[in-house]
């Protein structure tokens, strides 16, 4: 899937996007907040419990990300003019990954966890990308069909 930023108005796209929230990612408590507004939003567009309930895994998991490896960051949720998908883009100020390939891999982890969640956020979403670089933080988007 193709994607364009949630946080550059007029980006270049066929398909234009609305921006429905943007949250800061500090704490704990940010995550749930990111959590329940994707969650919300898929709800009032009829989307099945199941597929809330895995997408908002997924952007729960990137959002921890963010705080613990990537000092904190910015969420952005949108949604396509089609009204088809939700989009989300977390953004982080971190160090960057060094490995995505490895950092995708299950049971892989730099901070003791379980190792999943990026790879378990792939998984959960429709759609799925990062960007990254050292030194530069990281940019995760992915997507949900509604």
């Amino acid at each position: 899937m193709h994607f364009r930023s949630c946080g550059v108005p007029n980006a270049p796209d066929t398909s234009p996007l609305t921006v429905l929230a943007r949250l800061s990612l500090k704490t704990s408590r940010d995550v749930v907040a990111a959590r329940q507004t994707v969650a919300r939003e898929m709800k009032a567009r009829g989307t099945s419990t199941i597929r809330v309930t895995r997408f908002a895994t997924a952007v729960s998991e990137i959002a921890r990300n963010a705080i613990v490896h990537g000092d904190g960051g910015e969420i952005s949720i949108c949604i396509d003019a089609r009204k088809e998908y939700l989009l989300v883009e977390c953004r982080d100020r971190g160090r960057g990954i060094g490995d995505v390939e490895q950092a995708m891999i299950e049971g892989f982890t730099t901070a003791g966890g379980l190792g999943r969640g990026l790879g378990g956020a792939r998984r959960l979403s429709h759609g799925f990308e990062i960007v990254t670089a050292p030194g530069e933080g990281t940019l995760v988007r992915m997507s949900a069909k509604l």
